[in-house]
């Protein structure tokens, strides 16, 4: 049922982001600019000024920094958050595994942002893609709203007893993150409902010292530990659902859970693609239908936890299917791609094709999905650089 308190207004995905930071209540934010990262934290941080957020903010001098102050206050049992881009994040390395290994719930704020050199601050997935295996769960939005919402859910899935790990949450530089487009901001007395107050069941307590993240040996608990950590990332996928389906029922909204499937029931071939691209994407399976093409699109929400299950269910009658990928694994292929593959070996025997797109910010357009349908009917798979300019 849909909140009758919420209200609809035009902002960009930046502000989108804050908002749903705001209304998640969190009480501590620390973070350091960067392009295009930046405008997420101002207006938090003017939120914050202007009493609209009961939150501190505290200020440092680098991303790694930002994040080992988010995970000391998550590890006090205070909902924190922070927020980064590119170069940032993998400043942040060493903490994100900390952070995963601590099992504390942080959910950060991702704006995609391309690696140098050479310097680029536009939309790439490469940052994200290099922190795939930290630990933490990962999901790409499609839009502004998606943006908001997602902050909100975020904390609720990854609070959850049975998982308790961090997520990212990443929307694509400029084209999300500073383009306005219709948001309705949620109503707070609903949010509350569906997001109760972090209960950590293994916060710093002063009258009960003891240490945390301390030393191990081989014969110690530390490989438990880990294959502990990928467990809960596998419960993940069912409390993702869970929660998707019940903020999808409070908020009248439509998101699938781990992935999203559009015009699948028939098709022949499937386009398969990540954030924004699966817009046009699902632009592009409309115009082909009306052609007379059997086409669908699969956007997957979440990297982690994979959906293999559910991407091989989708992919079982298809003739072929293409991933779409804005960054790329040197040697082999976009990352969806060899994820994809891993999948479906031994289980089903469909073609698959990489498609290498929008690297850099480069626009991924109309004609360059309509030419990569082209080529799934051709017959011919492996990997394929789109829109790509001989190299001199």
């Amino acid at each position: 049922m849909k909140s009758m308190q919420d209200y609809r207004t035009i902002m960009t995905g930046n502000d989108a982001v804050a908002y749903g930071a705001k209304l998640a209540r969190v009480k501590l934010i620390s973070a350091y600019p960067i392009t295009p990262q930046t405008t997420i934290v101002e207006k938090l941080a003017s939120m914050i000024a202007n009493d609209e957020l009961d939150a501190k903010y505290v200020k440092v001098e680098s991303e790694h920094s930002a994040l080992a102050t988010v995970v000391s206050s998550e590890l006090a049992g205070v909902r924190s958050y922070t927020a980064t881009s590119s170069h940032g994040l993998l400043y942040m390395h060493e903490m994100l595994h900390w952070a995963s290994g601590q099992r504390l719930p942080i959910v950060m704020s991702v704006v995609n942002r391309a690696i140098g050199p050479p310097w680029n601050i536009w939309a790439d997935q490469s940052d994200t893609m290099n922190q795939k295996d930290t630990g933490w769960m990962q999901v790409y939005c499609e839009s502004n709203q998606e943006a908001l919402d997602t902050i909100i859910m975020g904390y609720k899935i990854a609070e959850n007893k049975d998982v308790l790990l961090p997520l990212m949450s990443m929307e694509d530089a400029f084209i999300l993150s500073h383009t306005s487009e219709p948001v309705t901001i949620r109503d707070q007395e609903s949010v509350n409902e569906y997001l109760p107050d972090l209960d950590l069941p293994f916060k710093i307590n002063e009258e009960h010292p003891m240490g945390y993240g301390s030393y191990d040996t081989p014969d110690g608990s530390f490989m438990e530990l880990k294959k502990d950590m990928v467990d809960s990332m596998q419960k993940a996928k069912r409390i993702i659902e869970d929660e998707t389906r019940k903020f999808n029922e409070m908020f009248g909204t439509e998101y699938g859970g781990l992935i999203e499937k559009y015009r699948m029931e028939d098709a022949d071939y499937a386009i398969i693609a990540t954030g924004t691209i699966a817009s046009t994407a699902r632009y592009v399976v409309d115009i082909l239908r009306k052609k007379g093409e059997k086409v669908g699109l699969i956007r997957i929400r979440y990297f982690r936890p994979f959906p293999y299950e559910e991407i091989l269910s989708s992919l079982k009658y298809v003739k072929a299917a293409g991933v779409i990928d804005r960054s790329v694994s040197f040697s082999s292929g976009g990352p969806t791609y060899v994820e994809i593959v891993q999948g479906l070996y031994g289980k089903l025997n469909v073609p698959l094709s990489s498609f290498i797109a929008g690297i850099g910010g480069r626009d991924v357009r109309i004609q360059d999905i309509e030419n990569i349908y082209e080529m799934l009917k051709s017959g011919n798979s492996g990997t394929y650089w789109i829109n790509v300019k001989e190299v001199r």
